[in-house]
């Protein structure tokens, strides 16, 4: 019997996730254990082909929801056979489960992500027969062909689509031209734009998108030309076109022109918003225009413009990198005053900050003052104050630390484990050193090349042989698990 053979309805989808939410309240930690069963099989070991997936999977007994899928699609989104696999396993073994039709967009674009377009169509097919195919569909699927350089197939793709029951309208036309500018063909949608826009009519977010992809492109010729056809449409340049040419001039450090399209856009009405003073400000501060930066934020103030948590978080890293931690403090307490919640971004940036100067407690308080607010650290709280133990050898406070990270369920990702290996490593903790090394290749992750050298070599200075030839098996085992990853290593590791 061909196991992937499809039950007749076995493809039937529901409208959403929600549809089938709204019939059995979502049980987390059922979930939770199911996801993890799943994920355990699926990564027990590496399986090739749809197939192998299902040999896996056979005999396991679990009760599948739309959370559970999607949860599962969202974790193997990089490994396309496991999660198609899946996919197509749920619905030739589930007989009471009818995938939504998120979870057919959720593996439309995996597999466009992984280029496996055949079968991408295929399953677009199997979705047009239940009538669930949508824009958000079809948007994903025009996207990845561009950015797999298919251009001709993404606009072909759109010509296609009354065929599946969807119109080519002004929405579907700015969805394409969107795809194509992201995707840095911002000419290709030029030519398509006028091809087409004597059919279908272009409105204001039509000139917007392509006023982005020409800036994008640092074509600003052409933006400005795009600009004066807009007007000409009928259509007024709004915030966001004068924003898109902002942008594309500070990129460039042109901060003449930024200065004269901010009088500009002021000028025919059009006040700038907290974005556009945001960008202005970062790209400032990026430059080392520290005072000219802030002028930017007294300027903002006096238009009447309300900063947002994304702005002060700007402002806190030009503070912050210029020393000014003190002032980045201050900025911190406005931000409460002002009714802007600092987030994650905001004592990651703090944090940071204090672990550069030195600063210890103040560290270690924005820490604290994070549990306090609910507001959940990630590794990029933690790898600054990682970094300074290394630097300051201060052990116990980083093992203590580890154990935080633990409790809150926080892995360490490759770029942490080089940290310690080589932080430990320059400070003679050799032994502590070695023991992440393997906990980092034990844990799947492929170390630099630098990294391993470094260890190699410190262990030879100490006449430590024993430990030197379980590094070098240990590599040697992770090159074997993934040779390609050894690669992609090195390379990572020289253009640094």
């Amino acid at each position: 019997m061909d196991i992937l053979k499809d039950k007749p309805g076995s493809w039937r989808g529901r409208d959403s996730e929600s549809a089938q939410s709204n019939v059995v309240p979502v049980d987390e930690s059922r979930v939770n254990d199911n996801f993890d069963l799943l994920n355990t099989i699926l990564t027990s070991s590496k399986l090739t082909s749809v197939e192998e997936v299902f040999r896996a999977l056979d005999g396991c007994s679990i009760s599948v929801s739309a959370h559970l899928v999607n949860k599962i699609l969202r974790r193997f989104a990089n490994d396309w056979v496991s999660a198609y696999g899946f996919f197509k396993w749920v619905a030739t073994t589930q007989s009471c489960y009818e995938h939504c039709s998120d979870s057919f967009d959720l593996m439309v674009d995996i597999l466009g992500k992984s280029k496996q377009f055949d079968a991408m169509w295929g399953l677009v097919e199997e979705m047009g027969h239940e009538k669930l195919v949508s824009l958000a569909t079809m948007s994903k699927v025009m996207r990845r062909l561009s950015g797999a350089g298919r251009w001709k197939d993404a606009i072909e793709t759109f010509h296609k689509i009354e065929k599946i029951g969807l119109e080519k309208d002004t929405m579907a036309m700015n969805v394409l031209l969107d795809t194509l500018c992201k995707e840095r063909s911002a000419m290709r949608a030029r030519d398509f734009f006028f091809e087409v826009r004597e059919s279908i009519p272009p409105d204001a977010t039509t000139f917007n998108i392509l006023i982005h992809g020409w800036c994008k492109a640092r074509k600003l010729e052409e933006a400005r030309w795009t600009m004066e056809d807009m007007r000409e449409s009928r259509f007024i340049p709004c915030v966001i076109t004068y924003t898109s040419l902002i942008e594309a001039y500070c990129m460039d450090k042109n901060f003449r022109a930024v200065n004269a399209t901010l009088e500009e856009m002021k000028s025919n009405g059009c006040s700038p918003n907290v974005i556009t003073y945001t960008i202005v400000m970062h790209s400032l501060g990026k430059a080392k225009e520290t005072q000219e930066a802030l002028r930017v934020y007294e300027m903002m103030k006096r238009d009447g413009c309300v900063p947002d948590t994304s702005f002060y978080n700007s402002l806190i890293y030009i503070l912050g990198s210029g020393g000014q931690l003190r002032d980045a403090l201050s900025i911190y307490e406005e931000m409460h005053r002002n009714g802007s919640p600092p987030n994650v971004i905001t004592y990651n940036t703090l944090i940071s900050s204090a672990c550069v100067h030195s600063q210890e407690e103040k560290a270690l308080s924005l820490l604290l003052k994070m549990e306090e607010s609910s507001c959940k650290p990630d590794i990029r709280t933690y790898s600054p104050l990682l970094k300074y133990c290394c630097r300051r050898k201060r052990t116990q406070l980083l093992y203590f630390l580890l154990g935080d990270m633990l409790k809150k369920d926080i892995s360490i990702d490759l770029g942490t484990y080089t940290l310690l290996v080589q932080g430990l490593c320059r400070n003679g903790k050799l032994h502590q050193s070695c023991s992440f090394f393997e906990k980092m290749v034990l844990k799947g992750f492929i170390p630099w090349e630098h990294t391993y050298e470094m260890l190699l070599k410190e262990l030879e200075r100490k006449k430590l042989n024993e430990e030197k030839e379980i590094i070098i098996k240990l590599m040697a085992r992770a090159v074997e698990q993934n040779s390609s990853g050894y690669h992609y290593a090195r390379k990572k590791n020289q253009t640094g």
